[in-house]
């Protein structure tokens, strides 16, 4: 059966002037000697006297044409004399009663509904079948009922309520006491997508269209909401302002933000305004139904654009975020984001702080902070800074740890001996890994006294387990600098140790500059020749190849070629060493001239002999 809002008297029994009052029918029942099928006889009196036949006939007239005014086809209420497990028997009032069967009055759980003595409604089918029965039916009682119910829905403009059978084609099949049918277009004032998620719901409707005829009846839904909507609107716009706090009910959630009805009037709740923490989704702090409170941030009159807020309900986590997080602070968290650059981890609802990639170890180097940390983890980190305005703070992971550098020093000292292991290789040098973690440098130039390396591979593989000084450390930095050839004998002091200014020694030529010739003295020992050092030619004028005299022709040296000359030049400090040839022939030529001069003073030998002998 329907319900209708603004309830009235359901159909009422339609020939009502030819209904009889139950009471007036039982006496007048007596009175005629009525049986309960309906067979009149005489009823004993105590003075008894015959009756003439047309007077009885008379009164038989009248009692039959008290009935005459009920049409088959019409509602009339009958009385349940007696309820069997087939059938209920129900008296309307005829010469005889009507039958009607039990699955007429069963409710949902099979349960018989009617007792004997209730006053039920009933539809007059026939005056009397076959058997001398009143046909009639409880069922299209009903439905007749509730078809004038729908009817007077329609026309007085009043909701009904229906509950939703099922999905049809173009909409939804609905029972408000008989099947009728509501559009898709009209169930909501915005599209409905699931419309099988309305199953078995009860919607408030109005009837927009009804044919009794062949049986039609639309509804709408969303005629209704559209008309409550207005109403509800009317009322929102008078009191929305900014800064207002409101009710509202989440309608509908994006991606980005989540519809909010305020009343009749659609507010947008951005998914920024939703909460101070990080909200990777709507969904996660909202459902569509729930009822939440907004604060309005900005009403558009003229467009009727309202902008939402919610965490502006609660005061800004930031506001004294430096009274909680002092810097030095060791505070904890949990890891909610990587990037390439660090983590971030959230400190409480709303406020994150950032370990950046280089705080993350103090010897390490690493890469990405997930080869240190996984989005989840609970971490313990050290405040290093705070900006408010920013809404930064700066973490150190590191720095809740010793600093293994700063105790570098004292384990290993400047010149020492430590073992280590190659690790990498590159072109400017070897890494040896010292202790876990902390790697040291071998420079190219520090790898053998006597060799040029081009290439440190020229001396060491990766994976070698080698002994080396420490050269050099530096903690703010994290360097350590060590060296390999420190710990040979420095052939360069040896040599010095040998040599003396105005000595002569054997030399080969290694390679020719513009400027001069480089001779390898001994291996690893390097000294130049400078161009004006090379050997020079006797010339006329000065005497025979005097000592002093102009070069004429400087000889051509040859790479690979073995010289006699002298040290001229000494310094260990730079270790550089000057050599020249045209000393060695300086000397050479001094030696023959004293010699010359001593041989001229007793008359043995000419000039001409001297030349002669050269």
């Amino acid at each position: 059966m329907a319900n209708v809002e603004d309830q009235h008297t359901p159909g009422t029994a339609r020939g009502s002037a030819g209904t009889l009052d139950r009471t007036d029918h039982s006496e007048r029942s007596e009175r005629s000697g009525r049986t309960d099928r309906g067979t009149l006889k005489a009823r004993p009196r105590e003075d008894d006297v015959p009756m003439d036949p047309a007077a009885f006939k008379e009164l038989l007239d009248i009692y039959d044409s008290s009935f005459r005014n009920i049409a088959e086809g019409e509602v009339v209420k009958g009385t349940v004399l007696k309820v069997t497990p087939s059938e209920v028997i129900v008296d309307v009032g005829f010469k005889s009663e009507g039958v009607i069967a039990v699955s007429e009055f069963l409710d949902e759980n099979g349960q018989v509904t009617v007792e004997a003595g209730d006053i039920v409604d009933v539809l007059l089918e026939r005056t009397e079948d076959r058997e001398g029965h009143v046909v009639l039916s409880r069922e299209k009682a009903e439905k007749m009922k509730i078809w004038d119910e729908v009817e007077k829905a329609y026309a007085e403009r009043k909701v009904v309520i229906g509950r939703v059978i099922e999905r049809i084609k173009g909409g939804l099949a609905v029972d408000i006491g008989v099947r009728a049918f509501l559009p898709g277009s009209q169930i909501d004032v915005r599209p409905v997508r699931n419309l099988d998620a309305l199953r078995g719901q009860e919607l408030r409707m109005r009837v927009i269209k009804v044919n009794k005829k062949r049986g039609n009846i639309v509804l709408s839904r969303k005629a209704l909401l559209e008309e409550e909507n207005a109403e509800k609107k009317k009322h929102t716009l008078e009191t929305l302002a900014d800064g207002r706090v409101l009710k509202g009910v989440v309608k509908n959630i994006t991606d980005y933000g989540a519809f909010i009805d305020l009343g009749g009037i659609d507010g947008l709740l951005h998914i920024t305004d939703m909460s101070w923490g990080r909200v990777g989704h709507p969904s996660e702090i909202f459902k569509v139904n729930d009822e939440i409170d907004v604060i309005v941030l900005k009403y558009d009159p003229a467009t009727e654009r309202v902008s939402l807020g919610h965490k502006q309900l609660i005061t800004d986590p930031w506001a004294n975020v430096m009274d909680r997080y002092p810097v030095g602070a060791r505070v904890g968290g949990k890891v909610v984001s990587l990037t390439d650059y660090g983590a971030f981890v959230e400190l409480e609802s709303g406020v994150e702080g950032l370990i950046h990639v280089s705080e993350m170890s103090w010897s390490k180097r690493v890469k990405h902070p997930s080869k240190i940390l996984n989005v989840g983890d609970t971490v313990d980190a050290m405040v290093l800074g705070v900006d408010p305005a920013a809404r930064r703070i700066s973490l150190g992971l590191k720095q809740v740890e010793a600093n293994p550098w700063h105790d570098l020093a004292g384990k290993y000292p400047v010149g020492s001996k430590i073992q280590g292991k190659v690790r990498n290789l590159t072109e400017f040098g070897a890494f040896v890994e010292v202790e876990e973690d902390i790697d040291g440098l071998i420079h190219i130039s520090d790898m053998s006294w006597s060799k040029r390396v081009k290439h440190p591979s020229e001396v060491l593989k990766k994976g070698d387990v080698v002994d080396a000084m420490v050269l050099n450390i530096d903690a703010e930095n994290q360097r350590l600098s060590l060296g390999l050839k420190q710990l040979a004998t420095d052939i360069w002091d040896d040599f010095f140790s040998r040599r003396h200014l105005g000595d002569t020694i054997e030399g080969k030529v290694v390679r020719m500059t513009n400027f001069g010739a480089f001779v390898e003295l001994d291996e690893g020992i390097e000294g130049l020749i400078h161009v004006s050092e090379f050997d020079e030619s006797r010339q006329a004028g000065k005497g025979p190849g005097a000592p002093g005299s102009p070069a004429a022709e400087k000889i051509e040296l040859k790479v690979g070629e073995t010289y006699p000359m002298k040290i001229i030049k000494l310094a260990p400090e730079e270790r550089k060493i000057g050599l020249s040839i045209r000393a060695m022939k300086s000397d050479e030529f001094r030696a023959d001239w004293e010699q010359y001069q001593e041989s001229a003073g007793d008359g043995t030998a000419t000039l001409g002999d001297h030349f002669k002998n050269q």
